[in-house]
């Protein structure tokens, strides 16, 4: 399969180009940071195929793959579950509540048969899935599904870094060989469990834990891009900002709920206090009641006869004992008030603890939004110093061999002055090593007639230098691409033949020949029309016009 490598790319007008130059240059200047110049481990790029294809899939039927598993598992994320085709996509949302350490996950599985093969297509996935599955806002989604993508090439195949920060329920569904994301499209299918970590399983802004996605290491690999991913990264801090603020306001409810819990427990502690004073009081009046009661029975056995020292004896024991029942009835109104107050020192102390939790959380996610703030100033200055640079320096494009077996070709832009190669195309397998410069850029034949891609006559966009329009026909594996007067004559499948066509600048087709002519054919224009060469190998001429016999 075609294939290309596609870092992050931010496109700027020349007037967000100047804004960016101006505004944060003063910053560059002040906040150099050393750490700014190391490396990282590995650059993230990503392959992925980008010539025309046989069958376009709309983006509606693409966000519908990952919407239609969020819809599954949103049904109720507080349970685990799992949804979709195990042979394309297929979600496990892999939840424990019992557990409290470590990070419950939804681990995303693209299956043998899965068919995306282009890196912008997944995150489409997966923000849709993010949308329908935690209510999240689109842009947000779209953010967050370029960090998941990056978090888990970064950590691709690296088993231990999982295990470090995931629940046994998540590492069920993960093994040493497929876990993560390969830069790779064509190692995609039947080989991706893509770790999307949830750290609020209720959904909302903080149901992905943007902490993990968003560490150093996977940092690092996007700004390894040319435009350094600003516009990502400045989405996630934005995120990281608006978690930081809703966190603080929970952690300040939780603090008003926590004095108030204490003012309780303080009310429970006193009144425990005055339970334990009259428990005390009672069991001293019950100790000397009994002690009157073992006098008069003392009396009333030296007195055996005597009526009334029998009776004074029994009248002070059913007072001992009724102030005895008193004494335990006092006794177990100071339990259950101490119970009571230890019970609402505990809540006050949850609830303190809570408030804790949440501001340290509001406090972590503010200084990294800070911290990331300004780094994206310093690159901001750097892109803009680039791409001013590559503005001002004198250019030519022109195709450069992709693949020395295929033959095929990428458009590049080459500076004249030093032949530095300023950019290139990710289109690689641009056919017959031609091209055409058109108004809206590059007219070429490019891709391959294999599985979902297709060999087409295909416009490139000057400045992206990717395809932004193809024709609806697919062309001949050999087919040639002769330019005359604004139009484009190609060898394109009609039904089971093969016949000549002719393409406007805008790629659409303004004829075709009724003719069958040889999928190889040349097509060569002369006085009379164009020359190609019919099934049977001899030449004909067809007319220039309708292009008839």
């Amino acid at each position: 399969m075609p294939k290309n490598k596609t870092e992050f790319t931010v496109k700027k007008t020349a007037l967000a180009i100047a804004a960016a130059f101006y505004a944060a240059s003063a910053l560059f200047a002040a906040q150099v940071d050393e750490n700014e110049l190391k490396s990282v481990q590995q650059t993230i790029e990503f392959e992925n195929y980008t010539g025309p294809h046989a069958r376009v899939d709309t983006l509606e039927a693409i966000k519908g793959i990952g919407s239609s598993l969020g819809k599954e598992v949103g049904a109720d994320t507080q349970s685990a579950s799992s949804a979709g085709s195990q042979a394309k996509y297929f979600v496990v949302h892999a939840i424990d509540p019992a557990a409290k350490e470590k990070l419950d996950a939804d681990v995303l599985i693209l299956g043998a048969s899965a068919e995306v093969d282009h890196i912008r297509n997944l995150r489409h996935i997966i923000a849709s899935y993010l949308m329908a599955a935690y209510s999240y806002e689109e842009r947000d989604a779209e953010a967050i599904a370029t960090f998941v993508t990056v978090y888990n090439a970064v950590y691709r195949k690296n088993l231990d870094a999982f295990k470090a920060k995931y629940k046994d329920v998540v590492l069920n569904n993960l093994s040493a060989e497929k876990c993560g994301l390969s830069t790779k499209y064509s190692d995609w299918p039947g080989q991706s469990q893509i770790v999307i970590p949830i750290s609020d399983s209720s959904g909302g802004l903080s149901a992905v834990d943007t902490s993990v996605i968003s560490d150093k290491e996977v940092v690092k690999s996007m700004k390894e891009d040319d435009g350094k991913n600003i516009d990502d990264r400045k989405q996630m801090v934005d995120i990281k900002e608006r978690e930081a603020e809703k966190a603080s306001e929970k952690a300040q409810e939780s603090q008003k709920t926590a004095t108030e819990k204490q003012k309780e427990a303080d009310a429970q502690k006193k009144a425990a206090e005055q339970k334990k004073q009259e428990a005390e009081q009672a069991q001293k009046k019950a100790d000397e009641s009994q002690k009157k009661a073992d006098e008069a029975q003392k009396k009333a056995d030296e007195n055996p006869k005597s009526k009334q020292a029998q009776k004074k004896a029994a009248e002070a024991q059913k007072t001992a004992d009724k102030d005895k029942a008193a004494a335990e009835e006092a006794k177990a109104q100071e339990k259950e008030a101490q119970e009571k107050a230890g019970q609402a020192q505990a809540d006050a102390d949850k609830a303190r603890k809570e408030a804790e939790t949440q501001q340290a959380a509001a406090d972590k996610k503010q200084s990294e939004a800070q911290e990331e703030r300004k780094e994206i100033a310093k690159d901001q200055t750097a892109v803009a110093l680039e791409e001013k640079k590559q503005e001002l320096a004198p250019s030519v494009y022109g195709l450069k061999l992709a693949d020395a077996k295929s033959l095929n070709s990428q458009i590049v832009k080459v500076n004249t002055e030093t032949g530095e190669l300023m950019k290139q195309s990710p289109v690689k397998v641009i056919k017959g090593r031609s091209m055409h410069q058109a108004a809206d850029g590059f007219v070429a034949v490019a891709g391959e007639n294999s599985g979902k891609s297709a060999v087409k006559l295909v416009l490139i966009d000057k400045n992206s230098l990717e395809i932004i329009k193809e024709t609806n026909e697919a062309l001949s594996d050999n087919s040639v691409l002769l330019e005359d007067g604004g139009s484009y004559l190609v060898v394109i499948k009609d039904g089971s033949n093969y016949v000549a066509a002719k393409y406007g600048a805008d790629l659409s087709l303004q004829a075709k020949s009724a003719v069958p002519i040889n999928p190889s054919s040349p097509i060569i224009k002369t006085s009379a029309g164009y020359m190609v060469t019919d099934e049977s190998g001899k030449p004909i001429i067809l007319k220039a016009g309708d292009l008839s016999r």
